[in-house]
């Protein structure tokens, strides 16, 4: 039976892949920086193997015995060097496919960090010559979780996004494609395969592109009281990602991440979640419905 390694396991996509293929019985190995968090996060039933993407040899006993490989790491200075060691440890191991997590915007060179070492990722995997597919997927929905506690207490809430439309999609269906393109059978159209490997991109995004005003139009009406998009500067959304902790780089990679999606480079929506899924993806509403609590509900 097909076994799969889902690296980034306790991350937000990571963590929802490990529960859609365990709900298929698919055998999953988590690998994780923390024990104690990975138990935490996925249960005490789940394969665990700790190490991090520098460590060549818990990288090796990470891909014993595994078929497919989902590739995800979180954003740093070393996101490239990282998950460029983690493809190099798949194809020493024969792993029949990976499937790397990207970004809508992916390409060398680009002005927004996350982006360029997304860019130069992919390249790296497409010169391996393993069987892969790769994940474009636009603004998460889960970003709004990063203001809901202005929404709980005031009501309001704040972005450096002005009348942007955003097609944002739900991390949920990004792991339910993740999911359907490890365990197609090889050569599946539209996915990676061993026979007739093709490079696979699949661009994902929610059902509309839906502007900050909206959403807070969505959330008022869930949570059925006023709520209210204030626009804010990008001198004073860095000023206030620096006050809460975030790296120069971050806050500057995200002040860059702003001016792009008022540019529109997230304003398309496509099929890609129905046409591995088969179900549309979630709009805005169900989200907010799901995460009730979190938003004040």
């Amino acid at each position: 039976m097909t076994k799969i390694l889902v690296t980034g396991a306790t991350g937000t996509v990571g963590s929802y892949l490990v529960r859609a293929l365990r709900d298929r019985s698919v055998p999953v190995r988590a690998y994780v920086r923390d024990a104690g968090r990975g138990i935490e996060r996925l249960g005490d039933d789940v394969e665990l193997v700790v190490g991090d993407f520098g460590d060549q040899r818990a990288l090796r006993r990470a891909m014993h015995g595994v078929d497919g490989v989902f590739l995800a790491s979180p954003n740093g200075p070393r996101q490239a060097e990282y998950e460029c060691a983690v493809i190099d440890a798949a194809g020493a191991a024969w792993v029949q496919r990976i499937v790397k997590l990207s970004a809508l915007g992916a390409e060398i060179g680009s002005p927004l960090t996350f982006f360029d070492v997304h860019g130069r990722v992919e390249q790296h995997l497409w010169a391996s010559g393993v069987p892969a597919a790769v994940l474009r997927p636009a603004f998460y929905l889960s970003n709004l979780f990063a203001t809901a506690e202005s929404v709980r207490t005031a009501g309001r809430v704040f972005g450096s996004l002005g009348d942007a439309r955003i097609a944002m999609v739900d991390p949920r269906d990004v792991a339910a494609v993740a999911a359907a393109a490890l365990l197609a059978a090889p050569g599946t159209p539209g996915v990676a395969g061993d026979a007739g490997y093709i490079r696979q991109v699949h661009t994902l995004t929610g059902p509309l592109a839906v502007t900050f005003t909206e959403v807070a139009e969505v959330l008022a009406t869930v949570l059925g009281r006023e709520v209210i998009f204030v626009d804010v500067p990008d001198a004073a959304a860095r000023a206030a990602l620096l006050d809460a902790g975030a790296p120069v780089w971050l806050a500057d990679s995200f002040v860059t991440l702003f001016a792009m999606l008022r540019a529109g480079i997230h304003s398309t929506p496509t099929d890609g979640v129905a046409g591995l899924t088969g179900r549309p993806p979630r709009p805005v509403a169900e989200f907010v419905r799901d995460h009730l609590a979190v938003f004040g509900g």
